[in-house]
């Protein structure tokens, strides 16, 4: 079995991990961190997982008592955390966090599986990448290994309230977020510069402007993008293109219906759908922001990392209606 600590435990990132592990056949949770939830039940917090398990947050770090470490903390807290812990060299990490996901003078590998599968494989520290960033790359990297990427690429996309984590702020407050959609970091939204950096590794010469327009939905979860590139080949040449591409990837699909973001909501999927008008290639790309753009890719990141069948404990099915 592999023994697991989280560190970071209130969350929804955390939440949805916890859910994933507790099915997992192959994983043992040995604790839960969180030092504002210390000696609280993970139902207390968690109360989906009533039933499911009789954890209990703790505020110690039994490190040398795990395989791997998830970390599910607010932006920077990994870093600190590593810069004034004593790691054990063995152990295995996993950051949900945006602390690593750029070069940097670290040795974490970004965990995009359709990416850099083999070197997650053989790796010890992944950072596991964005919701944006994973939803938006994974409509884009097959034409960037094709080197057709050849000017801006347009691209809007509209997410959950969830997105936006789990303590209320302004914007995700029921009143305001229902009935209501609204822009925010357009064109400067912290994801572009590692789906910039996705990109260049498949085509080093891409030197073009992603124009990314974010929205926020009245919905709690999901990521729903629409991208549009320019290019004269042709749909049927570019959907084999796609279908080349992720034809090894157990989670990214090409569908010919247009799609829709209850078919991806609850799963680790991430659905493509590709449309030509003109000169302009439309790539509809959805996720769930919790599970592929976050707690579903770091559990499969955890499988890679273990040498373990990558869809073990993520065979999740949608909900219809």
């Amino acid at each position: 079995m592999i023994r697991v600590g989280i560190i970071g435990g209130a969350g929804y990132t955390a939440g949805e991990l916890l859910r994933l592990l507790l099915i997992h056949p192959e994983t043992e949770i040995v604790f839960v961190n969180s030092s504002s939830n210390a000696g609280n039940r993970v139902t207390d917090v968690h109360e989906g997982l009533y039933g499911e398990t009789d954890l209990v947050f703790t505020d110690q770090l039994p490190l040398g008592d795990i395989d791997v470490l998830f970390f599910c903390t607010a932006h920077g807290d990994t870093k600190k955390f590593l810069d004034s812990h004593q790691i054990p060299e063995d152990l295995k990490i996993i950051d949900l966090s945006m602390d690593y996901r750029l070069e940097g003078e670290h040795d974490f590998v970004y965990g995009l599986p359709e990416l850099n599968r083999r070197a997650t494989c053989s790796a010890k520290h992944v950072a596991n990448p964005g919701c944006f960033a994973t939803c938006i790359q994974l409509g884009l990297l097959p034409l960037a290994k094709n080197h057709l990427l050849k000017g801006d690429i347009s691209v809007n996309a509209i997410t959950g309230s969830t997105g936006a984590g789990v303590k209320p702020g302004a914007t995700s407050h029921f009143s305001w977020r229902n009935n209501n959609i609204s822009i925010y970091k357009a064109f400067e939204h912290q994801h572009v510069p590692e789906i910039m950096r996705s990109l260049r590794q498949l085509q080093p010469d891409f030197n073009s402007e992603i124009d990314f327009i974010p929205y926020r939905g009245d919905f709690a979860r999901g990521i729903f993008a629409t991208l549009v590139v320019h290019t004269d080949s042709e749909l049927p040449e570019l959907i084999q293109m796609y279908r080349d591409y992720y034809a090894k990837d157990s989670f990214t699909h090409i569908v010919e219906k247009n799609i829709d973001l209850k078919q991806v909501v609850n799963t680790n999927k991430c659905l493509l759908h590709l449309e030509k008008h003109g000169h302009k290639l439309l790539i509809v790309s959805c996720i769930d922001n919790l599970l592929k753009g976050a707690s579903g890719q770091a559990v499969h990141n955890m499988n890679l990392l273990f040498n373990l069948e990558e869809t073990t404990g993520l065979k999740l099915k949608p909900s219809a209606f």
